[in-house]
């Protein structure tokens, strides 16, 4: 159960490589054509999931849903004091929006059953929606600069846009560069450790057990197919959102008509620039309501990952050293700086890869303990 999106991961990579190649149209084309190459090969991975099972155990995967989680709380703070350079980024009006919705979500999925507690999650954004436009009724909501407040929900944007729009396919002509094709590529090979990450959290929250290699074969397949897809109409490549981990472990739905309803919403929005901006209006602090219970809830689940076989000193090291280091130099701003840039895009930013990477590697340089052996036949 896990929706797929643009992926903001690659726009480093991305950038590096129109940079060198001096920019402008030729620059983009070479970058679709290297996402059809790359999301091509990431498909083609997914079909050896199989056989690589073995190097993702619950240690490794539980580290790596961990990071993924530590990752978005950041992410979700952010958007709950208002959203990333907001001129009014913290103010009290933002806070207490996010706060609104945070407490709906809490309040319906503990004190109600059935529907309103499995809908909590939409239910706190429309309780947002609503006391975001009643404020900007009641409140001034201009600021010195003359930009509007980051909690204010500007409708008119909804009554300017259009019903209906088709996308244009390949509105870029692709074309196929050495340089772009192997830089973007590797990003496909880490997106797609993501993805298994993703996945595993998924299973895990949503059904308690873990991911089958059939389940994270399919998630990488898909992962690459969509990809290809996306690329055909120019757009960023598609991966695995983990922000949806979240949501799948707090409110356990994983039924693939439910999802299949929210991926027809994800298209007719696409089809409807009026149905997109009814979305892209939301407040930040309206999403960061919701999202700091989800993300946070991402990282309990890769807790319960990593306490599933028992927590021996091997899980220990493994798991010290793998977001100490891994997680630690790659989520902290320039600790990589003296390193060549390529390093410094792949492993820099968020601290997920070199937390797998390291989890990987060390999981298959620390020989197993009894108590490891014992835990995982009493697993069985």
């Amino acid at each position: 159960p896990v929706i797929m999106g643009t992926s903001s991961g690659f726009l480093g990579v991305m950038r590096g490589v129109a940079a060198s190649m001096g920019g402008g149209v030729a620059a983009y084309s070479a970058i679709v054509g290297a996402a059809m190459i790359g999301g091509a090969c990431e498909a083609v991975l997914g079909f050896f999931i199989k056989p690589l099972r073995k190097f993702f155990p619950p240690v490794v995967t539980g580290t790596v849903v961990l990071a993924i989680g530590l990752s978005l709380i950041g992410v979700g703070v952010n958007s709950f004091a208002g959203g990333s350079g907001a001129e009014d980024f913290g103010a009290l009006p933002n806070l207490l929006l996010g706060l609104l919705v945070l407490v709906v979500i809490v309040a319906l999925k503990h004190f109600t059953k059935g529907i309103t507690s499995t809908s909590c999650i939409l239910c706190g954004i429309i309780a947002g929606y609503i006391a975001a436009s009643v404020m900007g009724l009641a409140l001034p909501h201009t600021l010195e600069s003359g930009a509007n407040a980051a909690w204010y929900v500007n409708w008119s944007k909804v009554g300017e846009a259009a019903w209906f729009s088709v996308p244009r396919v390949l509105p870029v002509k692709p074309s196929f560069d050495l340089h772009a094709v192997l830089s973007i590529l590797i990003m496909f090979l880490v997106t797609a450790v993501e993805t298994i990450g993703d996945i595993s959290g998924c299973i895990e929250g949503g059904m308690g057990r873990e991911a089958t290699a059939k389940e994270l074969s399919g998630g990488v397949v898909c992962d690459g197919v969509g990809s290809v897809i996306s690329a055909l109409f120019s757009s960023l490549p598609t991966t695995s959102f983990s922000q949806n981990v979240g949501l799948v472990t707090m409110t356990k739905v994983v039924n693939r008509m439910a999802l299949t309803c929210g991926a027809v919403f994800l298209v007719l929005a696409g089809l409807s620039p009026k149905l997109a901006s009814v979305i892209s209006i939301m407040p930040q602090s309206v999403l960061g309501g919701a999202a700091v219970m989800m993300f946070a809830s991402i990282a309990v689940s890769g807790i319960k990952l990593l306490t599933k076989f028992g927590i021996t000193n091997r899980v220990v090291t493994i798991v010290s050293i793998s977001m100490g280091l891994g997680y630690g130099l790659g989520a902290t701003a320039n600790a990589l700086s003296g390193l060549p840039e390529a390093v410094q895009l792949i492993f820099g930013g968020s601290g997920i890869v070199p937390a797998a990477i390291l989890a990987i590697i060390l999981n298959l340089a620390i020989p197993k303990e009894q108590a490891d052996l014992e835990n995982e036949a009493a697993a069985k």
